[in-house]
């Protein structure tokens, strides 16, 4: 405190950054609770679909197992390679408290085997009909794991920074307050009895 004098001026500016500093933690702590509220609704969801995906997984790759036995590797591998790249989704992004958070839009259609009948059988369906879903769980589980990575994120800096002026910041100033006005207040009080002193000399 010795390096800040005891003035009137500066006991405003402490005051006036005090009070910045109180709102800015308000503030921040309010961005971290819808923040936090807005993760644990997509963590809700990430349970859910982790053991959709799992389950649809395995079925797929029983399905596919079938497949193998029924026409053989090679020649599944061969439809596989006929069955295009998807691009049948679209990333936008939604903005919470600042957050850009992803959102895959997608339209579930009837599927359209882009392989020929005569080399496969209804295994082969079901595999292509099994990972076809799999596909819109991995875009739905994409986006939730997603956005819940980056609302940590920020939920962490936002900790960071509340922490920061709760701990260091208001104290501080609310100390430099504190300081400044004891050292107003004292000289006020040597002031009040030095004009008393004053006047009794004049009274005599």
């Amino acid at each position: 405190m010795e390096n800040i004098a005891p003035t009137k001026s500066n006991l405003m500016s402490a005051e006036s950054s005090l009070e910045f500093s109180q709102k800015g933690f308000e503030l921040l702590d309010k961005k971290r609770n819808v923040l936090i509220r807005e993760m644990m609704s997509y963590m809700n969801r990430v349970k859910a679909l982790q053991d959709k995906i799992n389950i649809t997984f395995q079925e797929a790759y029983e399905a596919l197992r079938h497949a193998n036995i029924s026409i053989g590797i090679n020649t599944l591998e061969d439809i596989a390679m006929a069955i295009p790249e998807t691009n049948d989704y679209e990333v936008i992004y939604r903005s919470v408290m600042g957050v850009e958070v992803p959102e895959v839009k997608y339209e579930i259609k009837p599927i359209k085997p882009a392989y020929g009948i005569y080399r496969s059988n209804s295994a082969v369906d079901e595999a292509f009909q099994k990972f076809n879903e799999v596909k819109y769980l991995t875009y739905e589980l994409a986006e939730v794991e997603n956005a819940v990575y980056k609302l940590a994120i920020e939920v962490k800096k936002t900790q960071k920074r509340a922490n920061a002026l709760q701990n260091i910041q208001i104290p501080k100033f609310k100390e430099i307050v504190r300081f400044i006005s004891n050292v107003l207040d004292e000289k006020d009080r040597e002031e009040f009895f030095r004009l008393k002193v004053v006047k009794k000399k004049n009274r005599k």
